[in-house]
């Protein structure tokens, strides 16, 4: 069965089915947790309805470290479990689920303490690997001072007496995020965007659906359901207020922002871990770029659209440039973003020290709520949401099968990666991009190489975005989903944080080539133009404010309402 293809048509027809059909299991949110809650039920056999107020990933799962990795920290503070789970789910997603869209990636820990800190920390590295051992990640490496600084010459010679190389996992976290939603969809999942759910329906005190807001008409309609899960992340407080029970968890948000430099300015073959007084800060390696992040800070304000300031960036800085000869300074910078950690709140005053696990709750008869949890351990957050939604269905419910589910794009793509130089040569497509659109599509490219045979000019850059062809903003809006410029600018594709100008010289050709797909006429195609150009100025605006809470100010004030939905910032 070919893969679906979420454009317009498809849209439509879903608004029609959602209005009409009772389905087994509603999933409201379309993040990586909600998405993989829909595949998960839907590959069982059950009948699935997955909503999303703005777009796939839009929250916390587009604005990830980009890693897949069991985390070291958690180690160190005795989570074996939660290690063991997530270096199992890495294995998984590097060999069998999605090897198109996870990679492994070097880092090197650095070691500053002569006597103690190889024994220590190479004690905790070894155990990982003998934890996570998989024959696409090499074994660990102890090296000298030499010996790092032949891998990583941009370092201080000064920071450090040695290091220990080891590999973890990358991920693409949008186009994953998408994938797993496109998957759903394959196993006859019925999903949407721009669907905000504004209320819960209730038989005789039981939650039966949901009211949906369509972001596009403001037309409502109701969704009916045997079972309502709620996997909406950093909004799960706000789902327990729709709901009217109490929370039986609480959420607390915790900010991290990335910063993205060129890959040149760094002089190094490796990315980096490195022990702050807080958590730990990588170094990764991104296409053309480094990113470099994150931080742990606690987060009150807007959920929608957390802001970078200028007190994120300077600390960022701070701690990177203790280890680099060539210190880094704002101007470097050619890209930021930052994401809010939903984790579930504790006695500890820190977030970096609060819990990752994750936890599932029915607050309400027939509705299921998860929270907690980290992006890598997305599909086991899935599965025990949905096994807990589905008990009591009146029949003995298949277990979890998604460990044995690629997601679309996997079949085929090893023996397309094995043979791109003669792919190639029979695109006509240079082996750099045509790589670059293997590691975002998979076996899905030949859906843009039959966009490509049917208008050739799709075959050309976008302007002010050279990485990208004009073939994948079609692909974006006609297979993907995409409703605005934003999500093909910021998800579909990564220009908003890819290009020095974070998107703003490819907005207008991209608008142009999505509005007839989408029925844009020239005040929208306009309008989506000027709200992107405002959001990168109200990102730029917050960075130069000096705290959070002048940063959320500064970007309010900044961006307007984007077209289709509310200037409030409600449940997403």
């Amino acid at each position: 069965m070919p893969a679906p293809r979420l454009g317009p048509d498809y849209r439509r027809t879903a608004l029609r089915k959602l209005a009409t059909e009772e389905f087994d299991v509603l999933v409201i949110g379309g993040g990586v947790v909600g998405a993989g809650a829909a595949l998960d039920a839907a590959s069982r056999g059950f009948s699935v309805a997955l909503v999303e107020a703005r777009d796939w990933g839009a929250g916390t799962s587009s604005r990830s470290s980009k890693l897949i990795h069991g985390g070291l920290r958690y180690l160190e503070q005795l989570d074996f479990k939660l290690v063991f789970e997530a270096l199992k789910e890495r294995k998984l997603l590097l060999n069998k689920l999605a090897p198109h869209l996870v990679r492994p990636v070097p880092l090197l820990f650095p070691l500053r303490h002569r006597v103690w800190e190889r024994g220590y920390a190479g004690a905790g590295v070894l155990l990982y690997d003998l934890i996570g051992r998989t024959k696409q990640l090499p074994p660990h490496r102890h090296l000298s001072r030499a010996g790092v600084l032949r891998t990583a010459p941009g370092l201080d010679p000064r920071s450090l007496v040695g290091g220990i190389s080891f590999h973890e996992a990358q991920v693409d976290d949008a186009r994953h995020t998408m994938t797993l939603a496109r998957t759903a969809a394959r196993y006859g999942a019925t999903v949407l965007t721009g669907a905000r759910v504004i209320e819960l329906t209730r038989s005789e005190g039981r939650v039966t659906g949901a009211v949906v807001r369509d972001a596009e008409t403001g037309a409502e309609l109701t969704v009916a359901a045997r079972r309502v899960i709620g996997a909406t992340g950093v909004w799960t407080d706000e789902m327990h207020e729709i709901a009217g029970v109490p929370a039986p968890f609480t959420v607390r948000m915790s900010k991290g922002v990335h910063l993205l430099v060129p890959r040149a300015r760094l002089d190094l073959g490796t990315g980096l871990i490195m022990r702050t007084e807080k958590s730990v800060l990588f170094v990764i390696p991104w296409d053309r770029h480094w990113i470099i992040g994150t931080t742990d800070t606690d987060w009150s304000l807007d959920r929608a659209h957390p802001a970078v300031s200028r007190a994120d960036i300077d600390y960022l800085l701070a701690r990177v440039n203790t280890f680099l000869a060539d210190p880094l300074t704002p101007a470097d910078i050619e890209g930021v973003y930052a994401g809010l950690r939903p984790l579930l709140a504790g006695e500890s005053a820190e977030t970096a020290q609060l819990s990752r696990e994750h936890a599932v709750a029915e607050p309400a008869p027939g509705l299921f709520v998860i929270a907690g949890g980290k992006y890598t351990t997305y599909r086991v957050m899935a599965a025990d949401v949905v096994d807990a939604a589905v008990r009591g269905f009146g029949r003995a419910a298949p277990k979890s099968l998604t460990e044995h589910i690629p997601l679309l794009g996997v079949l085929g793509y090893h023996e397309m990666w094995l043979d791109r130089a003669g792919l190639a040569a029979r695109t006509g497509l240079a082996p750099a991009p045509l790589e670059h659109l293997l590691r975002r599509y998979g076996a899905l490219v030949t859906e843009l190489f039959d966009l490509i045979a049917e208008r050739p000019d799709l075959a050309e850059p976008l302007t002010g975005a050279p990485d990208y062809l004009r073939a994948e903003v079609v692909y974006a809006v006609t297979r993907e989903g995409a409703l605005r410029l934003g999500d093909i600018l910021v998800r579909r594709t990564r220009i908003s944080i890819d290009q020095p100008d974070r998107g703003l010289a490819a907005a207008a050709e991209t608008a142009a080539l999505a509005a007839p797909l989408l029925g844009w006429d020239a005040e929208r195609e306009q309008a989506e133009v000027r709200h992107y150009t405002r959001r990168v100025e109200a990102e730029r605006a917050a960075q130069q404010a000096a705290d959070d809470r002048a940063a959320n100010a500064a970007r309010l004030t900044a961006e307007e309402p984007s077209v289709g939905e509310s200037a409030t910032r409600a449940m997403g």
